[in-house]
């Protein structure tokens, strides 16, 4: 399970971890809020510090109900983000959080991002995957139910696990037909999902396999940890780490997560784990 980054080949049979970069005002966990350059170049060396391969960076909240923003200010809050990463730290893998393919194609071409990580998976701009297969980048496409906008206004499913899964096949064909080599799918944990519609995808987690695709999860911090212990993303690291681990004994590739070094011990405990059962 390998995928292409900048002609090297970066190899997920041992699970990586995505450390996040939030160069915005009203992301949903305030402590990953990054403005200032010093806020950012601190953050960038923390990811890199902690253990994680790769750097998500985003400037457009996605929470729910988040203010749209322009493309020119999506594109403002990157620049300085990606300047830092490109001048401190020029051998990072950048994956640029962004559903718009202007967006996408600049970071890659101008700022030399790796990877493109769209929540919309093509539904927000039709353009976005003829621009990504252009590119040549790994793309991860996640499943959302809605926009950020109105995505949790009473979601609903007849089938969650069906519906998911004939989403990705159409997107996976649709890919594959423009001549895309690498995807990554993200199930889309809290968008679009009820708290036992994000349960019910955990527990089947595993059925993802069936794609032959790397698999990416994100719940860092989300509700659907603190709302089912009542508490708040700022004490959500514990049930955070918690479903990190189940997902990684389901078969996660990535974790994409605000506390990188909590999810590279996870990965160390789980691989070990495995390692004593192949070897018994």
């Amino acid at each position: 399970m390998t995928i292409n980054v900048k002609g090297q080949l970066l190899d997920l049979s041992t699970p990586q971890v995505m450390g996040i970069l939030n160069v915005t005002p009203d992301s949903f966990y305030s402590a990953s809020r990054m403005q200032t350059e010093q806020e950012i170049a601190e953050r960038v060396q923390q990811i890199i510090d902690e253990g994680a391969s790769i750097i998500d960076i985003g400037a457009y909240s996605s929470r729910p109900n988040a203010v749209h923003i322009s493309s020119n200010e999506e594109m403002d809050r990157l620049r300085m983000g990606l300047e830092i990463i490109n001048r401190y730290h020029p051998e990072a893998i950048v994956s640029v959080d962004t559903f718009r393919a202007e967006i996408a194609e600049r970071c890659v071409e101008e700022y030399g991002a790796a990877i493109i990580n769209d929540i919309s998976a093509g539904e927000m701009d039709k353009q976005m995957f003829e621009t990504v297969t252009r590119l040549r980048v790994p793309y991860i496409m996640m499943h959302m139910q809605g926009t950020p906008q109105n995505m949790q206004q009473q979601p609903h499913y007849e089938n969650l696990l069906k519906e998911i899964f004939l989403y990705f096949a159409q997107k996976i064909q649709q890919l594959r037909d423009l001549g895309m080599k690498d995807i990554i799918l993200d199930p889309g944990f809290g968008f679009g999902k009820t708290l036992e519609h994000n349960y019910e995808l955990m527990e089947h987690l595993e059925e993802f396999r069936l794609f032959e695709l790397p698999l990416l999860v994100g719940v860092s911090r989300k509700s659907m940890i603190y709302k089912l212990l009542g508490n708040s993303p700022q004490e959500a690291l514990n049930g955070t780490t918690v479903l990190n681990t189940v997902a990684l004994m389901k078969g996660a590739h990535i974790l994409r997560v605000h506390d990188v070094r909590e999810a590279v011990e996870a990965v160390r405990i789980v691989e070990k784990l495995r390692t004593n059962i192949f070897n018994q």
